[in-house]
């Protein structure tokens, strides 16, 4: 019932004008948790993704990236410098987390976020849940409010700075510096990992056909509250109708998202 909720919801979130695609999920797969298998779209290619953007929707899009950003990193500099002095007082290791992750086309790229594990980590669990989860056999955990989430809750991993900068989604923010390297954009569907991607079918690496990014519609409507399919409709359905106004409303819903944590973890 929740995930049926937080689907519903993202489609009234669709802000763009251009509304002549359905959403769609994953073949064979419920995309709101019930019975009824979803509708599969034709492929969605990077070739599609770009020919079919609004006009003049990348070049605008690229601009207010390199902008928000560039002010975004000036004006945070002193939260940045008080993040970096917690984790180096808390936790032995470096102060950013530099991981691989799948970018626009399926290219590989490493990206950058303030280290909110031990250094001396292991993804081995992690790896398992991402696999159950992308088959749609992962279940709901309970985190700490009581909510029923999708992710791993209690995670052994995390210090206990790393927790609050998860919670307030504070982790991410040096990804700015992927945006204006042009990796990254501030919206998008998030970048999967290696080890999540191998597990892609073909309508699910759709979601790699545009650049992937910081905030997107599914972080602002149903964060780690819908299973893979759940997901993966959303950022289809963002791919499809996405647009610049689309866009800045994201990006204006993202701060309270944040301030409230809510689906962080």
């Amino acid at each position: 019932m929740q995930q049926l909720r937080c689907v519903k919801r993202y489609r009234r979130t669709a802000w763009s004008g251009r509304r002549n695609a359905a959403p769609v999920g994953r073949a064979g797969l419920p995309v709101s948790g019930q019975a009824t298998p979803a509708a599969v779209p034709p492929l969605i290619t990077v070739a599609w993704a770009d020919r079919n953007a609004p006009p003049g929707y990348l070049s605008s899009k690229r601009t207010l990236d390199v902008v928000v950003s560039g002010l975004l990193l000036l004006i945070l500099l002193p939260l940045w410098l008080l993040i970096a002095l917690l984790i180096k007082l808390t936790s032995p290791g470096p102060v950013f987390y530099r991981g691989t992750v799948i970018g626009k086309g399926g290219r590989s790229f490493r990206y950058y976020k303030f280290r909110t594990m031990r250094a001396d980590s292991d993804n081995t669990a992690h790896k398992e849940w991402l696999e159950k989860f992308v088959k749609e056999d992962a279940a709901f955990s309970e985190d700490a409010s009581g909510k029923q989430v999708f992710k791993v809750v209690n995670d052994p991993r995390i210090t206990s700075v790393g927790r609050y900068l998860r919670k307030l989604s504070l982790d991410e923010v040096p990804q700015m510096i992927n945006v204006l390297l042009g990796d990254m954009s501030l919206v998008g569907p998030r970048p999967p990992v290696p080890y999540e991607y191998e597990h892609y079918d073909d309508i699910a690496r759709q979601r790699v056909s545009v650049t992937p990014g910081i905030t997107g519609l599914y972080q602002v409507t149903a964060r780690s509250q819908v299973g893979f399919s759940g997901m993966l409709a959303i950022d289809l359905e963002y791919i499809r109708t996405r647009s610049f106004g689309g866009d800045i409303m994201i990006m204006l819903k993202t701060p309270w998202v944040m301030l409230t944590g809510k689906g962080a973890g």
